[in-house]
């Protein structure tokens, strides 16, 4: 049996260039602002003691932060109510948003992904890294996917030694 000398390694030989959704996630911290630890015995917003709380309460523990607003209470709040937070959050908060985790996430990826220069992947073979240690919402991968057609020369998903193809440009498709 002959013992090869020279090892070859043909992914990183292959031209590939591996992108990592998971280099766009926000480095500032989340934080969660409930409203239903607002609400009188969970149910309704008292206006009088709503202004009391926003105007004494310390909010510079948000500096810096990705504030999310949200209600998880079966509730109905008042517009007006959201609108007071996200005031007194604003000269703290790195970013502010209203909704759901779930769409928190969506929206903060989506921000990240609109500041690529998508050149840099002009006529590229991409891998969409598919694996890792932070979750990454679908629609961080449809997005990326979107916008990467239009100029990539081909999209796979997974890693280098291990991919699933998913665009190829063709002479049809070239944008």
């Amino acid at each position: 049996m002959e013992i090869q000398e020279n090892i070859v390694n043909r992914v990183a030989n292959s031209g590939l260039l591996t992108f990592d959704l998971a280099s766009l996630k926000s480095k500032a911290e989340t934080a969660i602002y409930d409203i239903k630890e607002n609400l009188f015995q969970g149910l309704i917003l008292r206006e009088k003691d709503f202004r009391a709380f926003v105007k004494e309460n310390d909010w510079s523990k948000y500096t810096g932060k990705n504030v999310l607003i949200t209600c998880t209470a079966d509730a109905i709040v008042p517009t007006w109510a959201y609108m007071l937070l996200a005031n007194k959050l604003e000269p703290y908060a790195n970013e502010l948003f209203f909704g759901t985790e779930n769409v928190f996430e969506d929206m903060l990826f989506e921000r990240a992904l609109s500041n690529i220069d998508m050149e840099q992947f002009r006529d590229q073979r991409v891998v969409v890294k598919g694996c890792g240690d932070i979750k990454i919402p679908e629609s961080a991968f449809v997005t990326f996917a979107h916008k990467l057609s239009k100029v990539a020369k081909s999209i796979m998903y997974g890693e280098p030694c291990s991919t699933v193809p998913i665009f190829k440009r063709t002479t049809s498709n070239i944008v």
